[in-house]
Order: structure tokens, then sequence, then C-alpha cells
């Protein structure tokens, strides 16, 4: 009796060492788990430059350096859903700032959509007034959003962060009788990188400028007329690279022989959008890095 005793008091204290050692066990799983996490998205670094293949026509989309967003132009009126899935694509459901260089159809075709179907933050364009069923449907969509319109005239900063500024360097004045030259040129300044964007500005208003355009990336203006790019504004600008937003074929004969042999002469690098696609830019402050042959913003349907 003694030893079936002794072995029920054995069996008993194995029993309560595993149960004890299955508490601790049970206690420290509590302590050390942590649920799953989502994973964070990527924080972006830098200045990222997207000039977007539209075809015969304008749009840019930044990335700037603090994570907000602008928007210059947006092409014909059938791109606005392709630069809306582009804009997405990048992981941004909002426009901080949307400028409309001037009120022509290739550069504003789609902004009324986008005003509508986007949130935006404010609204930059010059004074001058198009009376076209575009240009109505642009002004309407701001006005249902009830967003404001900010007059784009040199010496307007459109936007700025610690490191970085938008700044408008024209138009001086409005030429109501060519909207071409009532384009805004803007410049952007990122540490030690320039962007200057010039609209369809050709050489009289390109003239007015008393501003420094100096610039390491040029988007060229009026899509490579000869009506803009001229040598005396080369050798202001200097830039190292071009792009030339333009479309295959189109029947204006764009980019013009003129402007290219002047870009040649000014050893720019030049990327074009009916040949290279979307190109891309991206800065640290310090170098450009430059990708194309992107997606091209497909029309509607």
């Amino acid at each position: 009796m003694k030893q079936n005793h002794s072995m029920k008091i054995r069996f008993l204290a194995v029993i309560s060492l595993l149960i004890s050692l299955m508490l601790l066990c049970s206690c420290s799983f509590e302590i050390n788990f942590k649920p799953d996490e989502p994973e964070k998205a990527t924080i972006k670094s830098g200045l990222n430059v997207h000039f977007l293949d539209v075809g015969q026509g304008d749009s840019i989309f930044i990335e700037l350096p603090d994570e907000k967003t602008m928007l210059i132009d947006a092409g014909e009126n059938y791109h606005g859903e392709g630069i809306i899935n582009y804009i997405g694509d990048c992981g941004y459901s909002k426009i901080d700032y949307l400028v409309a260089t001037h009120p022509h159809a290739d550069h504003i075709g789609s902004m009324g959509y986008i005003v509508r179907n986007m949130d935006i933050g404010s609204v930059c364009m010059p004074k001058a007034v198009a009376n076209t069923k575009t240009y109505e449907n642009l002004l309407e969509s701001i006005s249902k959003k009830g967003l404001k319109v900010t007059s784009a005239k040199a010496g307007l900063t459109i936007a700025e962060g610690s490191d970085y500024t938008v700044n408008v360097v024209a138009p001086v004045t409005i030429d109501e009788d060519n909207l071409n030259n009532s384009s805004a040129v803007i410049k952007l300044s990122y540490k030690d990188n320039t962007f200057l964007f010039t609209g369809d500005a050709e050489k009289k208003e390109l003239e007015t400028i008393t501003d420094d355009i100096s610039a390491d990336v040029l988007k060229v203006g009026h899509h490579g007329s000869n009506t803009s790019t001229t040598e005396e504004f080369l050798d202001a600008v200097n830039p190292d690279y071009a792009v030339i937003s333009v479309g295959k074929g189109n029947d204006y004969g764009h980019p013009h022989k003129e402007t290219l042999k002047l870009l040649e002469k000014f050893n720019c690098e030049v990327y074009r959008t009916d040949k290279d696609k979307t190109v891309v830019f991206s800065s640290d402050g310090k170098t450009l890095s430059v990708k194309s042959g992107e997606q091209s913003i497909k029309k509607a349907g």
C-alpha cells in the first residue's frame, strides 16, 4: 500500500509540474505575442516629376519632397480617367496644387473631369479667358466644388517647403490676342536641382521674364515649336535635359527641326513623349536620374 501511495504522490507531482510549465509557457506567450501589424507604405523621399504621355498636349504630375502633389495641365478631354489612374498608381488620391498654364484644350481638356473626381487643394491659372466649352466646363467644375482660383502671374509662389519652392516667373502681362503668350511659366527649385515648365509660351512672352530661369530640366515650350525655343532663351536656361511633350505624327510638324538643332547645339539630352512615352525625373536634391518608356495615358474607353 505504501508503494502504491508513493507512486500516486509522484504521479500527482508530475502532473502538477506539467500544469505549472504549461501555465508558465502560456503567460510567456501572451506577454511576447504581438498581432501582425499592417505593412506601412514606403515613405517617398525627394522629388519626382512625371512628364505624362498624353499625345499632342501637356500634363505633368509632380511628387513634391513633403509628399504633397502638383498637377500642371491635363491634356485633351479624353485623358482624365487615365491621369487619375496614373496618380492613384503612384499612391495619391489628392492634388494639392492644380495648375492650368493657359486655357487651350490640349492643356485643360481633362482638368474639369479631374476637379470633379479628385480631392483638390488649390487651383492656380492665369487671368486669360477663352470663349470655349472646355474652359467654361473647367470654371463650372471649380465653382461647384467651392474652390477659389489664384491668379498665376510673375512673382507668385505656388508652393514652398523647407527645401523647395515653386514660383511663377511669367506671365508679366496677359496677351489677349495670343493665349500662348499668357502661359504660366513655372520654376521649381529643390536644393541643387531646378526645373522650368513653360506651357506654350512663345518668344514674345519669354522675353518679358526678368527672373533667373536657369534650370537643369526644361519642359520645351509649345511642343517643340520654333516659335518658342530661341537661342537667347536656351542661353538663359542652359538646361542639361529637355523634355518635349508631343503627339506622334501630329499635324503641326512638332517638334520643329530648328528646335531640335538648337537643343543639340546646347548639348541637351532630349526626351520626347511621342518616342519615349512618359518620362520620369527623380531628384535627391543633388543628382537627377531619369527613366523613360513608362506607360502612356490611355484614352477613356
